[in-house]
């Protein structure tokens, strides 16, 4: 399903390194499992909120530099606007999806979605499906200046990656973590409990 929406003009927002982001205009790839709900009207969100032009405005102006930042640490800086962009674009067209009071949760679900379908040139590919061997060039892993935790990160599974850096970057964990994973709350503790254990043991090999 393209993206080519129009989003409302005046959400920009400046970035920390002085370049704003205007989540505005054309914008082509697929992303899977997210259909085009923007038929012209107002809708609402899941529980009853209007979702119109201002309240866009203000969810780009509160959630789209942490946006930029996760999009920075996992497909590098010169991509990143590109892509921070094209989440927030998904959210206007998505809007009536977004959940009140979990906002940053969904758009990082949906970064990741985004992320996934360009690193594979616009083949979806369901962030649950992530294969589990390891990349050592994932820009996440290069993003990280310490060499020995570049090293013991890179030796773990994407996944498991994935859920340690939304809780130590982004400061996941519960029924926010769960969300952006798309599971359940003891999944996604169990699997940060996993992923913790699977990093202990990786550290502990790195260190032998």
């Amino acid at each position: 399903m393209p993206l080519t929406p129009s989003t409302p003009d005046s959400a920009t927002v400046p970035l920390p390194d002085g370049t704003s982001l205007r989540a505005a205009g054309a914008v082509s790839g697929t992303v899977d499992g997210m259909a085009d709900d923007a038929d012209g009207s107002t809708p609402e969100g899941p529980a009853g909120a209007l979702h119109d032009e201002a309240w866009f405005e203000a969810l780009v102006r509160q959630h789209a530099t942490a946006v930029h930042r996760f999009v920075v640490r996992r497909a590098g800086r010169d991509e990143a606007e590109d892509l921070a962009a094209d989440v927030l674009t998904v959210a206007w067209r998505r809007r009536a999806d977004v959940p009140d009071g979990a906002e940053l949760p969904w758009l990082y679900r949906t970064a990741g979605f985004v992320v996934a379908n360009h690193r594979r040139k616009g083949r979806p590919v369901p962030v649950g499906d992530v294969p589990d061997e390891a990349d050592s060039d994932d820009p996440a892993v290069r993003a990280i200046q310490e060499e020995r935790v570049r090293e013991v990160l890179g030796a773990l599974s994407p996944r498991d990656r994935e859920i340690l850096l939304l809780n130590a970057w982004e400061g996941l964990s519960g029924d926010a973590l769960a969300h952006v994973l798309g599971i359940g709350r003891g999944g996604a503790d169990a699997a940060l409990s996993r992923a913790r254990s699977r990093l202990r043991e990786a550290w502990a090999t790195a260190e032998a």
